[in-house]
């Protein structure tokens, strides 16, 4: 698999949107988008949240070629 050159975040596009950066690891990145605490019991939201952090941590990953 070839890696794709990893595009810098434009920090002031993000920030428009609402958005901090938060650099981790690619095996932390790895942790989170596995990880997922909720039950049958978590609201809506949350779950939304969850599926967002989760999506997030394996699109960071694929856009790295990791």
């Amino acid at each position: 698999m070839d890696e794709r050159p990893v595009v810098p975040t434009d920090s002031d596009a993000e920030a428009a949107q609402g958005r901090v950066a938060l650099w981790l690891d690619p095996d932390d990145l790895r942790w989170l988008r596995h990880r997922c605490d909720c039950d049958d019991d978590t609201p809506e939201d949350e779950r939304d949240r969850c599926a967002r952090m989760r999506f997030r941590a394996s699109a960071a990953l694929h856009k790295a070629g990791l």
